[in-house]
This record gives structure tokens, sequence and C-alpha cells, in this order.
């Protein structure tokens, strides 16, 4: 998109280097996962991350974290049972990651306002009209 809708369509306040920017995706689930589940879940955001066209470049600092709240650990207990999802039914939470991950990404270049800053830095939103009539013709080809 990038390269469809420049800095012509959308001005930056900065130079474009085609590798900058991080991210940082916070994965929280009800499931019961144990913490090797967890980061074992978190690795999939990666996907969701290439869905969208990121490649994770050598300037860049992303990080994928994951939770769960389903185990409550008594603190004053010598010992705590936990459940866990079964290894055959992580499949969908990975799924599920990798597509919570692209719609999140979606959700904020679509939804984001012009907005002002320190020193006047203006930071322009996508013109959605213009973001539709580029998808458009990638959907034709």
């Amino acid at each position: 998109m990038g390269e469809a809708i420049g800095v012509d369509a959308v001005p930056s306040p900065r130079r474009p280097r085609v590798e900058a920017g991080s991210i940082i995706v916070v994965l929280a689930t009800d499931a019961p996962l144990l913490p090797i589940q967890c980061q074992r879940l978190a690795r999939r955001a990666a996907t969701g991350l290439a869905w969208v066209g990121g490649i994770g470049a050598n300037s860049s600092g992303d990080i994928f974290i994951a939770f769960s709240t389903a185990n409550r650990i008594d603190p004053a207990a010598p010992t705590s049972a936990v459940t866990m999802v079964s290894p055959d039914a992580m499949t969908a939470l990975f799924r599920a990651a990798a597509e919570a991950t692209e719609e999140a990404i979606l959700n904020a270049l679509c939804r984001a306002e012009t907005v002002t800053g320190v020193r006047g830095n203006t930071a322009h939103a996508i013109p959605l009209d213009r973001l539709q009539e580029v998808m458009r013709s990638y959907k034709r080809a």
C-alpha cells in the first residue's frame, strides 16, 4: 500500500524508511494455557503481522507476548492444580492468534485519525476512499 498510496497522498513528517517501525502484540486468552503454551501462542502473532505485509526487519523491535487468565493459583496453598489445553487443540488457538493480530493491525490503520503532536509534527490518517480503490484494483488482478 505504501507504493500505491505514497507520501503525496499521506504526508509524513519523516523521510519514509522501508524497514521502519516496531510493533508490540499482546494476546490475552481465557483458554487454560501453561507458560510454554503461551510462548508458542505468542509466536503466532508473527503470522498475522506477515499477512498484512510485515517482515520483521532487522531494525524492528517487535515484541509478542501472550497470557492466560484461566488458571488461578492460591499463593497461600502449598500446591495448586492447573489445567491446560491439549496439544492437538492448540492449532485452533494458533489460527485465532494470527487472525486477531491481523485484524488489530488493520483496525489500527483504518481507524486512525490525523493527529498533530510535538513541534507541530502531523501524522495523517490513511484516506479510506483511496485505500478501498487500491484494494479493489488488487481484487480484480
